[in-house]
């Protein structure tokens, strides 16, 4: 992709997509879905703020995610579940290991 050499085919055909402004320094947006996927997440910029942590403040690393969906095809508390899942995986990524 980088080198500019994907094919329509290669780039076709797809359910999910994921969509990082992050890396343009934007913290949050809203992801348009691209037809006829049925999702789409947006994975906005990591910034370090404040945080109540087990009745502690303190300083961690936070991004806003935001996920787009067709109610059509995707339930919205089975949607909500998925994101409540990324969110604990990228709290606790040593979950991935065992």
């Amino acid at each position: 992709a980088r080198k500019g050499e994907l094919s329509v085919d290669q780039v076709t055909g797809g359910t999910f997509t994921i969509s990082n402004l992050g890396t343009f320094d934007v913290e949050a947006f809203t992801p348009i879905i691209n037809p006829p996927q049925c999702a789409i997440l947006g994975v906005g910029k990591v910034i370090r703020k404040p945080w109540v942590l087990n009745d502690q403040v303190v300083v961690r690393p936070v991004a806003i995610l935001s996920l787009s969906f067709d109610h059509r095809i995707v339930d919205g508390a089975l949607a909500a579940r998925f994101l409540q899942r990324i969110k604990e995986t990228m709290e606790n990524p040593q979950t991935l290991l065992g």
